[in-house]
């Protein structure tokens, strides 16, 4: 049994299951948002909770607040996860009284990141340093 085409640009999983729900072994389709985000609870039987984070503008205080939103998500067996992994989860008909997505990709599996520094898989890699931002009126010190 091969994976079946979902409709978006994914790349399907290379195990197989037997699990109704899943969008490319069952029967499952999928529809509407598409969701990046990370895994923070992955104890549930072919459960997990994704979370996202963005930003919002307030016109009254002219700044940004930062903001972060929850989603129960289905995880189907044939893809691997555990907390901290980046995911892609869509929209489905709703499985049950909280999920109504479904995760179709595991973007990059386990990584933290902090600051400059991150691992992928094990593997780590260094982005390019930034200068840091000073204060309006403050030279940076000098490191001697």
């Amino acid at each position: 049994m091969s994976a079946r085409n979902i409709g978006i640009d994914v790349q399907a999983p290379s195990r197989e299951c037997n699990d109704p729900h899943c969008p490319f072994h069952g029967g499952l389709s999928v529809r509407g948002h598409i969701i990046d985000g990370k895994v923070v609870s992955a104890k549930m039987e072919r459960s997990c909770v994704v979370k996202r984070e963005y930003v919002r503008y307030v016109p009254k205080y002219e700044r940004y607040e930062k903001r972060t939103s929850r989603y129960a998500a289905h995880h189907p067996p044939c893809i691997d996860l555990k907390p901290g992994y980046l995911v892609r989860i869509m929209e489905c008909r709703p499985i049950s009284k909280t999920k109504s997505f479904v995760v179709v990709e595991a973007r990059a599996g386990a990584a933290e990141i902090y600051g400059q520094d991150y691992t992928v898989d094990g593997r780590e890699a260094a982005a390019e340093a930034e200068p840091a931002a000073t204060p309006k009126g403050k030279a940076p010190k000098e490191e001697s």
